[in-house]
Parts: structure tokens; sequence; C-alpha cells
């Protein structure tokens, strides 16, 4: 009798730490006890206590409270790399068991860079949580470097991202082939000149709103224009955005002209707000690739994501 007891409270402990683990992870991501709390379905009190019994339970604290933000102390970040392997671990578990068992039942936290994670991943999301209803997606969005280390560090189990990326601890596979064009507003100077192409001294002579440096456009665009023969840093930026949708909006407001990719642009161009044209001479093609860890085995929930996208997405 006091053997099963002791079994029924170990497991109980073990269900309450991981859960635990969860909202400290939640509260070191969003730097907030209320913004976890939002995402975790908590209120902003149990998040607290939540903290406060882990905190007791290693017997140091884990968490800063300096002003509006909450950062993890010296032992916090510790337990941070700890906890999210033990999480991970959990749902790898889970999904491997289910599969085993014939069904796919999890959740699966997949990485997208700016152009996949808003035009190519949504666009068959749909048809994938029809065929499976069961998975969970959670598609975690940034440029292409955050996106690589992201994977690296186990934040997502894989992703799509704009651009080949020199890390030995990865895999590409391509997956998608993309255009960038120049776009501009139809009252700008150049689109009134009823262009088929914009010639690269234009572009180096007209404002231009460009993507942040650690984004894959920009990657693409700079190497497109070194394998022409020409220098992407004479282009003059007047500003750089964070996202593509922030840059279309920079030149549907007459802020500059930019690059960008043809999918993300096709519904202004067919509404005739903005036009797209190719560059002379500097070809502007390029790969979406499908990135995971080399040397970690995708889950079954992943697996099965991959074999969907290759279907439905064509190189």
């Amino acid at each position: 009798m006091a053997g099963g007891l002791s079994k029924k409270k170990t497991e109980k402990e073990l269900i309450m730490d991981l859960w635990q683990l969860k909202v400290f992870l939640n509260v070191v991501n969003h730097k907030s006890f209320s913004k976890a709390g939002d995402a975790i379905f908590l209120s902003q009190p149990t998040v607290s206590s939540h903290i406060k019994d882990l905190e007791a339970h290693f017997g140091t604290p884990l968490i800063d409270r300096l002003g509006r933000e909450a950062l993890p102390t010296k032992a916090g970040e510790m337990l941070y790399g700890y906890a999210r392997q033990l999480l991970s671990l959990k749902d790898e578990a889970e999904s491997a068991m289910s599969a085993f068992l014939g069904h796919a039942r999890g959740e699966l936290t997949f990485g997208g860079s700016t152009i996949p994670a808003t035009y190519i991943i949504p666009s068959i999301m749909a048809a994938f949580t029809e065929k499976y209803p069961e998975i969970s997606l959670s598609i975690v969005a940034g440029d292409t470097v955050s996106i690589k280390t992201a994977i690296i560090e186990g934040e997502v189990e894989a992703g799509i991202i704009g651009a080949k990326i020199d890390a030995p601890q990865l895999q590409q596979e391509a997956l998608m082939e993309d255009e960038m064009k120049v776009i501009l507003s139809p009252s700008h100077p150049l689109a009134m000149e009823h262009l088929d192409a914009v010639s690269p001294e234009m572009l180096f002579n007209t404002p231009f709103i460009g993507r942040e440096k650690g984004s894959g456009t920009w990657a693409s665009i700079s190497n497109a224009m070194k394998n022409a023969g020409y220098d992407s840093k004479k282009i003059p930026i007047r500003a750089r955005l964070g996202s593509t949708a922030s840059v279309i909006q920079g030149v549907l407001n007459q802020g500059g002209i930019s690059i960008v990719s043809a999918i993300a642009v096709q519904d202004y161009v067919d509404m005739g707000r903005l036009k797209a044209l190719p560059i002379t001479g500097v070809p502007l093609k390029r790969h979406f690739y499908l990135t995971t860890y080399r040397r970690k085995t995708p889950s079954p929930l992943l697996e099965r994501f991959i074999a969907f996208l290759r279907k439905h997405v064509a190189t």
C-alpha cells in the first residue's frame, strides 16, 4: 500500500515539475510573467506561484524582476537549456509512442523565415491539419539567421529558409523556387517610363528600402548582384525594415523601391497597386530550403509534415 502511494506521488511530482518547466520557459522567452500567462492560459499570480515553487525546489532565484522585464539569473540561464531539452524529449517520446500505436498526435514546432512563414506554410496548413487533425502546428517566424539558430538550439525541429547557410550541423534541401523582383509604386518615375526591366544603374540611383542584413532576401540579393559583377553596397538604402510586409507598405507609401519575393506581392500586382520588374543582367531566382539538424533523428510528426511539404510544394 505504502509502495503504491509512493509511486503515485512520484508520478504527480514529475508531471508538476514538467509543467513548471514549461511555465519557466515561457517566462524567459516572453521576458514577462503576464505575457507568459497569456501564452499558456494562466493568470499572472498562477505563473508567479509556479516560478516560486520552482525556485524553492532548486533553492535559488531563477528570475530577476527588472522593471517591466523578467530576465533569467545565472542559475536560470543554466536551467533554461536543460528545461528545453527535457520538454523536447517529452514531446518526442509522446509523438513516437503515438506513431508506434498508429496515431498522428502531438505538437510540431516548425520554423520559417519571412516569406515561408507568411506565404508558403499557411497556404498548406489547412490541408495538412485536415489530413492530420490531431497534430497541432506551432510556427516560429524570424529571419534566416534566427531560424538557423532556433534549429541548432532545438527551439524548432526544422524550418524553411530563403538562403543557403554555412552551418555544418545542418542539412538543406531545395524545396521550391522563387523569383525576386524590383517593386515600385505605379506612380514612381521609373514606373511612368513603362519599362520592361530595371537596369542596375537605375537601381544605384534610386532610394531603396531594404530588408535587415540577417534576412535570406538580402543575402540572395547581395549574392545575385555579386555573381553578375555588381556591388550591392552601391544600392542607396534609405531604410531597413524587419519584414517583407513592412517593406511592401513602404513602397506603397512612396518611400522608395525594393526587391522582394514575387510570391509576396502577387496580389498587389494583380490589383494594380504595385509593379514588379526584373533587373537587367541580374538573375534573381532563388530557392527556399527545407533545413534540418543533420545528426538528429526527426520525430514522426516532422516526418509526416516533411512528406506533406514535398508533395504539395513544387521545386
